[in-house]
């Protein structure tokens, strides 16, 4: 019911008897509708908006009791009320109630009694709705809370929220809030089976105290969707701490309900969600920072060769990873490695780091790319017995080309020349493992070659094998482009997914 007086249906095959039900409902504040026989009461019931039937079980065409069964079935919100001058039993009663009536009236009627009785049913599924409406939008809040805690950054989490509020309000809505770096944006969603977008939004945070209010505002103010024509727009706004921006959740205000509970349980859970997903995103950050103080700061220049490196955390993650890469001159020769320690934390971060800086120590004591292998492997099965890691590293003299290569269980190298890919397979045990080992590989790199070094974050998939993820790099990887650079930007960019799952790391030199 939308405020108005309430639409009553009266069904009766006798004009007299339709005049005087109709007479004492209108007296009583109903609007009312006719129909003299049971097809044109469910003809009626279709097309016109009705809050109650009043039916009388003898009708010309069809029984009443069938009538009643057959609008309960299309539409079990509306009450129904028998009105009888014959069947007065019990037997007839109790068939009118077992078949879906609300309410059984025999003649003869008192107007008090008819009106009386159509009150208390329409305040029973008045009732009833507000109750199935209540408890409909609250699972549908359950479910949007879920899917807005779940949401991977804060564009996901505004189109969570905006796409969660269309449909537990059933019309468009939007969802104002702030990043972590202070960009305001809104998720805005048409309808409850539209897609949610976001885009840029800017909002007069002034007078916003803390804690959640709620106030009716003009839909011009909040020009982000195309809300109902004549209506206006209920904001709630929701602000945990002083030194946080407020958040806004926009829809319509014919939606709403008295004290408009559902609308102030959302803002609330989606303010909850915003400033975990803040702190998730400052904590993210930090762990970014971090992991890249423990990875090379610059590049070294080279004559005759061009290098290049991309290195992209996971995005879904706090902790920093295990992944690392070396490049660095040493006695007219560039040591070249990338490695991945098992895990994702803080402790395989420092993993990574002592491993970093073992095996350049050891290359710098003059070491061959095995026998540095063979002494990291007993630095961490005597310090850290219990890590794993994958590593390969090479030693590249610019000059000549010839490169010495050792690897332990990490993916092979890929050499690019002139449209051709392959890959140099050296299988070897993984780091932390007793077992021997093959010796070097040694091979020249051509002039106009260029050789990649990666790790598995490049190209392992849950719904792919290894070898699908080193077929499609080997189909990148057949043209290099010019600028080196863009060449390992664009392996990022048709290999790694848009959502990075793992740390990816790739390490790129060409020789002119």
């Amino acid at each position: 019911m939308d405020g108005g007086p309430a639409t009553v249906l009266v069904v009766d095959d006798s004009r007299p008897k339709r005049y005087l039900l109709v007479s004492w409902l209108t007296r009583a504040g109903f609007a009312t509708i006719e129909a003299e026989n049971g097809a044109e009461a469910l003809d009626r019931v279709e097309k016109d908006r009705i809050d109650l039937v009043v039916l009388d079980v003898r009708l010309p065409d069809v029984s009443g009791f069938e009538v009643c069964e057959q609008i309960k079935e299309a539409h079990p919100a509306i009450p129904v009320i028998h009105v009888s001058a014959h069947a007065v039993d019990v037997v007839d009663r109790a068939q009118g109630l077992t078949r879906g009536a609300d309410a059984y009236l025999a003649e003869p009627i008192e107007p008090e009694e008819l009106v009386a009785t159509a009150h208390a049913v329409l305040r029973y599924y008045q009732a009833r709705q507000r109750a199935e409406q209540l408890a409909e939008r609250l699972a549908a809040l359950a479910d949007a809370t879920v899917e807005m805690h779940a949401a991977s950054n804060f564009v996901r989490l505004l189109e969570a929220a905006s796409a969660g509020a269309a449909r537990i309000f059933r019309g468009p809505a939007a969802v104002i809030a702030e990043t972590f770096d202070g960009d305001c944006l809104a998720g805005v969603a048409a309808g409850p089976d539209a897609p949610a977008r976001v885009v840029p939004w800017t909002v007069d945070d002034a007078g916003v105290p803390i804690g959640t209010t709620v106030r009716v505002d003009e839909p011009g103010n909040w020009g982000l969707a195309d809300w109902p024509t004549g209506d206006t727009v209920t904001v709630g706004a929701a602000r945990l701490r002083e030194d946080r921006a407020p958040l806004y959740v926009v829809v319509p205000t014919a939606t709403q309900t008295v004290r408009t509970p559902v609308l102030v349980q959302l803002a609330q859970a989606i303010a909850s969600a915003v400033e975990a997903q803040r702190s998730f995103d400052e904590e993210h950050r930090i762990a970014v920072t971090l992991q890249r103080s423990l990875l090379p700061q610059r590049l070294p220049e080279i004559a005759g060769l061009d290098l290049a490196v991309r290195y992209e955390p996971a995005s879904a993650r706090t902790e920093v990873g295990g992944d690392f890469y070396e490049l660095v001159m040493l006695d007219g020769h560039l040591l070249m490695a990338v490695g991945d320690v098992a895990g994702h934390s803080l402790h395989a971060a420092t993993v990574m780091a002592e491993l970093r800086h073992a095996v350049r120590a050891y290359a710098v004591e003059g070491h061959q790319p095995g026998v540095i292998l063979d002494r990291v492997n007993e630095l961490m099965r005597t310090l850290l017995p219990n890590e794993q890691a994958t590593l390969c590293l090479l030693l590249l003299h610019p000059g000549s080309g010839l490169v010495r290569l050792a690897s332990a269980g990490h993916l092979p190298a890929l050499i690019s020349r002139d449209g051709r890919v392959e890959f140099v397979q050296h299988t070897a045990p993984l780091l932390g493992v007793r077992a021997p080992r093959p010796p070097d590989l040694e091979f020249v790199l051509p002039a106009g070659s260029t050789l990649v070094l990666y790790t598995d974050g490049l190209i392992e998939r849950r719904d792919a094998t290894i070898d699908d993820g080193l077929a499609a790099l080997a189909v990148v990887a057949t043209r290099v482009d010019d600028d080196l650079d863009r060449f390992c930007e664009r392996l990022l960019v048709e290999l790694a997914p848009t959502e990075i799952h793992d740390d990816v790391a790739v390490v790129a030199v060409r020789r002119r």
